[in-house]
């Protein structure tokens, strides 16, 4: 992912021993890119990951099918969940 001169960057610093600074230099080198794009390669789509697991629920289709099915075809509301509707304050 290189970067293009266009691009608006923000300069990040992070502390690291330096036997990891070297290893990752001699990575990002085997991999013919400098430092920022190695490790921003590495970085982005684990960040990514991250996100989307945090974020996204994923749900068999059958699942998927029954979520669909009472979304459309709701139950009728039993005692229990007219209570509760009845005791929440009128400011919601």
């Amino acid at each position: 992912m290189p970067r293009s001169a266009d691009n608006k960057t923000e300069r990040f610093q992070i502390r690291i021993p330096p036997v990891q600074k070297a290893m990752i230099a001699r990575a990002a080198a085997l991999s013919h890119k400098d430092m920022a794009d190695f490790i921003l390669d590495k970085i982005v789509p684990e960040a990514q990951a991250v996100i989307e697991a945090a974020e996204v629920t994923k749900v068999s289709d059958r699942d998927f099918t029954r979520i669909l099915d009472l979304l459309e075809h709701p139950p009728k509301p039993n005692a229990r969940l007219q209570a509760a509707i009845t005791a929440l304050p009128d400011t919601l």
